[in-house]
Formats: structure tokens, C-alpha cells, sequence
């Protein structure tokens, strides 16, 4: 099977990579692409959404640009594409693993239509945010009061 990298893939740096494989690859579902484990590297797959996962060292090619704080990646969620949400949580509730967010269904204004996910929010081990999202498909615009 021939791999396809995506355009953008975010490089997160993380504190333990076997904690953070437990997580992405056994809890959220991703494959190991390649890794590199001598580095501390991981790069990660899930039917074409992609994340490079990097242990933090005092190295100057980790291009930090101001002190690493927990949680890391404030501000930002990964909203991640997934044919059901049902499964990762299933997985997650077996493991322990809090939410940050309760599943819901979530319909947003696109243009002239609404489209709809069923979604939750979790954080990882380093405190990154994410959001498996599973398509409720679209619907005309909701008449507005």
C-alpha cells in the first residue's frame, strides 16, 4: 500500500512517546507510519489525517519559540475526521480516559447549508486538544428568529 503525506501535518513535541502511542495509536486509533524510536519520533496516520510526534529534548532543531508549559497546545483543537465517534469512546471509556467535552451533535453554517458532526473533545497526555468528528451530512439553513 503506497502512503500519501498529507500537505499539513502538524509536528506536536510531547514528554513521553509511549504514553503518547498508548494514546493516539491504541485509544484514538492511528497507525505508527514510521517512527524512529532511537529519537523519540512517531509519525502517525488515520486515513489520511496525520501527526508527527516528537519527544522534547534541549535540542535547538525542536524550534521552540517560547517556554513549553502544560497543557501544551493551547488554543488549538485538531478536529480529526472519523467515520464514528463511537468506537473512540468505547475505547476511551475502557481505558479511563476523561473527556474534555461530552459527545454532542453540532450543526455549523456553511455558506447556504448546515453541516452537522457528531463530536467530543479529549486531551492527550500532553494536554493537546482533540476532536474525532463523525458527519451528520448537511441540511438547509436553519430559519433564523
Amino acid at each position: 500500500m503506497a502512503f500519501t503525506f498529507a500537505r499539513l501535518t502538524p509536528e506536536l513535541l510531547i514528554a513521553d512517546l509511549t504514553r503518547s502511542l498508548h494514546f493516539w495509536v491504541d485509544l484514538i486509533g492511528f497507525r505508527i507510519a514510521y517512527d524512529r524510536p532511537e529519537d523519540g519520533f512517531a509519525y502517525l496516520d488515520l486515513d489520511g489525517a496525520q501527526v508527527m510526534l516528537e519527544t522534547r529534548h534541549p535540542l535547538p532543531r525542536q524550534w521552540l519559540t517560547g517556554p513549553l508549559e502544560a497543557p501544551l497546545g493551547r488554543g488549538i483543537n485538531f478536529e480529526i475526521g472519523v467515520p464514528a465517534v463511537e468506537p473512540i469512546l468505547a475505547r476511551l471509556e475502557a481505558a479511563g480516559w476523561p473527556l474534555f467535552m461530552a459527545v454532542e451533535d453540532k450543526w455549523y453554517r456553511a455558506g447556504e447549508v448546515e453541516v452537522g458532526q457528531r463530536q467530543f473533545l479529549v486531551q492527550d497526555p500532553d494536554g493537546y486538544l482533540l476532536r474525532p468528528a463523525a458527519s451528520l451530512g448537511s441540511r438547509p439553513l436553519s430559519a433564523r428568529g
